[in-house]
């Protein structure tokens, strides 16, 4: 049963890289006709033209050119940036650690922020401080992220010079130590991750708290405390975990929209990530690397919510009984 669950799953998420695909491959060719964006040059000879539709394979009929496209996706060929002129593969690996690292942090200690607001929140329901973590986290929901950066730039970069304004390192500084170098990609992460953090924060405290508010009702919390367990116990070892589960699939469902964050921060800060790189690539009208990012981040998104249904498998038990 286990085995045809997750055959299921795999399999509804190889369908939607399918669509992606194709939605991928249309998207760009319905702005316009590519030639036009390829020439760049409203005088441009017809020979120069036919060359251009020839290089990039746009002599041959739509179904040859979306069967060019899946084998040189599948060798991981994206083509090349039309603005620096490098492989977009390669760019996108060379942006992609940056974003991991950046997404990486900010959802983790939204994660952790967020789901520890939530508790106290929930146990404390009807409080001030359970009024004053709500008002806080619905302001951080509702705050653009682009706000929250410009924010911290002007207080914590301008007013406070504590921490870096942008980009991953300081331009021009030699470093003596791997340690050195790491600490200045700490220092300069610092702001916009606490701007991920904070446009994250809010989504996973309102879940957190909702799920323990319902889980506080059920009947085995009342059973356990009707034994005589200690309040904190309860909480910690029986009503946290149970409320966790469904941080799993948000986390999954968020991650669209961390990477739509992702972008604007990424251009706020300067920072050298796949954001950065979309953002410049629409500037520039950069097709091919704007496709290319557009696939990866659909690729992230169908990957973590695979791996969200995989993971709630193994967590709630009542998912393996259906």
């Amino acid at each position: 049963m286990s085995a045809r669950w997750l055959a299921g799953k795999v399999g509804a998420a190889a369908l939607t890289l399918l669509f992606v695909l194709i939605f991928n491959f249309f998207l760009f060719r319905a702005v316009g006709d590519p030639t036009t964006q390829l020439a760049r040059l409203p005088g441009a000879t017809d020979a120069e033209i036919a060359q251009l539709r020839e290089d990039y394979g746009l002599d041959k009929p739509l179904f040859g050119q979306f069967v060019d496209y899946l084998g040189d996706t599948a060798r991981l060929d994206l083509g090349v940036s039309q603005k620096s002129r490098e492989e977009v593969w390669d760019e996108i690996l060379h942006a992609l650690p940056w974003t991991l690292l950046l997404v990486g942090t900010g959802t983790l200690l939204a994660t952790l922020i967020g789901s520890w607001m939530g508790v106290v929140a929930a146990t404390k329901r009807g409080t001030k401080t359970d009024d004053g973590l709500l008002g806080f986290s619905l302001f951080t929901y509702a705050a653009p992220e682009y706000w929250i950066g410009i924010i911290l730039i002007l207080v914590f970069a301008v007013w406070l010079p504590w921490f870096p304004a942008g980009q991953q390192v300081t331009p021009g500084v030699e470093f003596t130590s791997w340690f050195a170098e790491a600490w200045n990609v700490v220092d300069h992460l610092v702001l916009p991750a606490t701007a991920m953090t904070l446009m994250l924060l809010g989504q996973y405290f309102l879940i957190m708290r909702s799920s323990m508010v319902d889980v506080m009702t059920e009947d085995f919390i009342t059973v356990k405390r009707a034994i005589g367990l200690p309040r904190e116990r309860v909480i910690n070892r029986h009503a946290v975990p149970n409320a966790l589960l469904p941080l799993v699939t948000i986390s999954a469902i968020q991650f669209g929209a961390v990477a739509g964050g992702a972008i604007t921060i990424e251009t706020i800060f300067s920072w050298p990530g796949l954001g950065e790189l979309s953002y410049n690539a629409i500037a520039d009208k950069d097709y091919p690397m704007l496709q290319g990012t557009f696939l990866v981040f659909s690729f992230g998104v169908i990957f973590a919510n695979l791996l969200a249904d995989c993971l709630y498998f193994f967590l709630d038990p009542r998912v393996k009984s259906k």
